[in-house]
């Protein structure tokens, strides 16, 4: 049901998985996902999914545009395999959850991934959560295995009931041998609507860490900024959300950094 126009050459390379549909508040995982695919050097898409067939075209709809200012062309949903290089070898595979066969559209994404040899798998998505925007964005982790999980830190232990493509995926690339982490932003709920640029900031700089990606990180510091300012601009408007925000803030006082936190040990060390 893949078309592969050629594929890569690629030396153990990382899967990078973003299906839309389920739950990505701000758009954080989509987001990350179109920065790297923007970053990755000699990326070039090799294989496609028509999900035509498979969508509900009412709930997911075909895009529109001019193709050379005069001619309309139709895309339909597709889900697109991308190869590049980030400082490693990368896959990103990226596009709307199909409505119909689930079970054949993860056997077909699994076995890309088997035949490209890749080394570990990693899904990018975001949901609400009862956050503070002025606080760094909290990024939980689900995976495959014990040993991974240690690896990820934080994790999402405490759900269980209907999930999306992606987990489906990652349970089902762990069974085939390929470890796989789910990335889960957690987006203040009050403004889960919009776009995050931190909570897109912060999936990408757990990827640098767990996967060994490159990805620069500076084009997204400026819109950070701009984004908590209109965030406090609207709370200036909106008092009933401010102080549902300073609750927020009483009651989950901030976390020590690692510079105080190692400070705090350095002085208990002393005074023993």
């Amino acid at each position: 049901m893949i078309d592969v126009d050629a594929w890569p050459d690629l030396r153990a390379p990382v899967l990078v998985l973003v299906l839309t549909g389920w739950v990505d508040a701000g758009a954080a995982g989509a987001s990350a996902a179109e920065a790297l695919a923007e970053q990755l050097g000699s990326g070039r898409v090799f294989a496609r999914f028509d999900l035509s067939d498979l969508v509900d075209l009412q709930q997911t709809r075909p895009t529109v545009a001019l193709a050379d200012g005069e001619t309309r062309s139709i895309s339909w949903p597709v889900i697109e395999f991308m190869a590049g290089r980030a400082g490693r070898d990368v896959v990103l595979c990226v596009g709307p959850e199909p409505s119909l066969r689930w079970p054949t559209v993860t056997g077909e994404i699994v076995e890309v991934a088997k035949r490209l040899n890749v080394e570990r798998a990693f899904s990018l998505g975001a949901m609400p959560a009862v956050v503070s925007h002025r606080r760094p964005t909290p990024v939980l982790a689900t995976a495959t295995s014990f040993s991974i999980a240690q690896e990820a830190g934080a994790l999402r232990t405490d759900y269980s009931g209907p999930t999306g493509l992606q987990t489906v995926v990652q349970v089902a690339l762990g069974e085939a041998g390929i470890p796989a982490v789910g990335l889960w932003a957690q987006v203040p709920h009050y403004v889960s609507g919009n776009p995050s640029p931190p909570a897109t900031r912060a999936l990408l700089s757990r990827l640098r860490e767990l996967a060994g990606v490159e990805a620069d990180l500076a084009a997204l510091d400026e819109a950070c900024d701009t984004y908590v300012e209109k965030v406090e601009e609207g709370l200036a408007d909106r008092p009933d959300v401010a102080e549902l925000v300073a609750a927020i803030e009483s009651e989950h006082p901030p976390l020590p950094t690692a510079d105080e936190l190692a400070s705090e040990i350095e002085r208990f060390l002393r005074e023993q």
